[in-house]
């Protein structure tokens, strides 16, 4: 939601985050670290002036260290929304686009050293099936369920992340915290109003009525710049996608499936159209801008492609699934499966039709057809290793679903069913997160929490940041009778997702325990007492920074 002045205040606000709590936060935010934009100066009453954006890294947008802040924020309240996914799977899909994006992007100079070290460069995924995606200050980027499952392939997903990357690395958005410092009171104010009209009328045309009503008496002023934002993001997002080895047919296409929906009066799942709104110069500019790069031979599709398209079309039917809440279409799509050609014309279509027919029968609660489905996936013909792989990795999430473990005996349970702990043991020990925390759960459950625990720790720090992880590590360490180092963990999974006071109520209780109980492993509880104090000192600073 970076584009236009919907950084903030669209009516399509990322997640279900238009809450007072979020509000207020920003309302501190803004008063804290906005500042006016050097050398813009005031808009002439009845006119729209011509702005030119500044370069990045020039005076007048947010420090780093504040737009940091204040994504933290947003951050730590999407975390806590019932809408935040934390899907291990879709996490290692959208790494393998975003981490190319990123180094292309470092390579290229439109990163600079600095923004990338010190913002946080997270994807975040929600549940919503509407087709959009959006910037965060701080580096955070949100990505719908709806837009991994809507995009035809990986190339127009790939699109999308790096035109928001695009802005975030532009300081599009410090940028536009800065213009509009003087008007955020108003807007803030009537989002505020609307939120809690919405709170109590459980009706949230209401949050849009109000968000509109403000947002016309900024929308003459912030035209210009806004359409400024759009074609920097363009032009830059196209660069770092091509550099990354995208195809770059891949822009325009998205171009054309969003122009598409456009010109069908979006009914909604579209909110992508209302954030980064289509013009017909920023078309224009992009069809020249892939119609020359073509000409000049590195716009040409790659030989390979970045991300297999057959694990495309697996992530784009979980994306499909786990957007769902309608039991009936789960139903739906595991009978459709039933009837489809054993002899696949469409391999990749194959895949994802399987793949989603497995996934729908295991959120029905139906193990076994779940392997079954699993089983014809891996016996397709022209099957590549990174779907056989992600394949093996479904089959494990299946085996690990209650009650699934006691039907894997049963005499109906497909051949696969065999191979479950071998494929748990090397998922294990593989470089991807999917794998690590498949595998720990799997040992756990078997039995074998020391083999989870020695892994998950290595992991831990390569990737300290990583809840979940975290959260299974507490597992392990509790099979095997250590209270207090499930306790940190548990502590450290909170401090992961930026709840600081959960973190420190954790370790408040794993200091309390080891002091009172007998045999308490000393080294352990020093380690307890050593981030406790330091989670401590965050919260008093973070109580400072509250307040007004």
């Amino acid at each position: 939601m970076a584009g236009g002045a919907g950084v903030f205040f669209g009516s399509n606000m990322p997640f279900t985050l238009v809450r007072c709590g979020l509000l207020a936060t920003l309302c501190v935010a803004f008063s804290a670290s906005a500042q006016p934009v050097g050398g813009l100066g005031p808009v002439p009453t009845g006119a729209v002036a011509a702005v030119s954006l500044p370069r990045m890294g020039e005076a007048g947008a947010m420090d780093l260290s504040a737009e940091r802040q204040l994504g933290d924020r947003i951050a730590q309240l999407v975390y806590q929304d019932p809408e935040y996914l934390d899907d291990p799977a879709l996490g290692d899909y959208l790494r393998a686009i975003w981490q190319p994006l990123v180094a292309s992007a470092r390579e290229r100079g439109d990163l600079s050293p600095e923004l990338a070290e010190r913002f946080a460069w997270e994807l975040m995924l929600s549940r919503d099936a509407s087709i959009n995606a959006f910037a965060l200050p701080g580096g955070y980027l949100g990505v719908h369920l709806g837009l991994v499952a809507g995009v035809d392939t990986t190339d127009q997903l790939a699109s999308v992340l790096a035109h928001e990357l695009s802005h975030v690395s532009q300081r599009h958005i410090s940028r536009l915290v800065a213009r509009q410092s003087q008007q955020a009171p108003l807007l803030l104010g009537a989002m505020i109003l609307g939120a809690l009209a919405a709170s109590a009328a459980k009706n949230t045309d209401i949050v849009q009525a109000a968000v509109v009503g403000g947002q016309a008496v900024a929308a003459q002023t912030q035209l210009n710049f806004s359409r400024d934002m759009e074609r920097e993001a363009d032009r830059i997002g196209y660069g770092i996608h091509s550099g990354a080895g995208f195809d770059g047919r891949g822009f325009a296409e998205m171009f054309g499936k969003l122009q598409q929906a456009s010109r069908l009066n979006d009914d909604g799942s579209f909110p992508y159209l209302r954030s980064h709104p289509l013009t017909s110069e920023r078309m224009a500019d992009m069809k020249l801008r892939h119609a020359q790069h073509t000409a000049d031979g590195p716009g040409l599709a790659p030989a390979r492609p970045v991300v297999s398209p057959q694990w495309h079309a697996q992530m784009a039917a979980r994306a499909r699934v786990l957007a769902q809440t309608d039991a009936s279409r789960w139903q739906t799509w595991l009978t459709d499966a039933g009837r489809a050609s054993a002899a696949p014309t469409d391999v990749a279509q194959a895949v994802g039709t399987r793949y989603g027919a497995a996934l729908s029968a295991l959120q029905l609660r139906q193990p076994l057809q779940a392997w079954q489905q699993v089983q014809l996936l891996l016996a397709l013909p022209g099957l590549d290793e990174t779907a056989r792989r992600s394949a093996q990795r479904l089959a494990l999430e299946i085996w690990l679903a209650p009650g699934a473990a006691q039907v894997a005996t049963q005499p109906a349970a497909p051949p696969l069913v065999a191979q479950l702990p071998v494929w748990a043991t090397e998922a294990l020990g593989s470089a991807e997160r999917t794998g690590v925390l498949l595998g720990a759960r799997a040992m756990v459950q078997q039995g074998q929490p020391s083999a989870a625990s020695q892994r998950l720790q290595l992991w831990l720090s390569e990737h300290p940041m990583d809840a979940q992880a975290w959260r299974v590590l507490a597992q392990a360490w509790q099979a095997q009778g250590q209270p207090l180092r499930a306790l940190r963990a548990e502590a450290e999974s909170r401090a992961a997702v930026l709840d600081v006071d959960g973190a420190v109520d954790r370790l408040r209780a794993a200091r309390d325990q080891g002091r009172t109980v007998a045999g308490t492993d000393h080294l352990e509880l020093s380690i307890i007492d050593a981030r406790y104090r330091q989670l401590a000192q965050r919260q008093r600073e973070l109580a400072l920074e509250r307040q007004p």
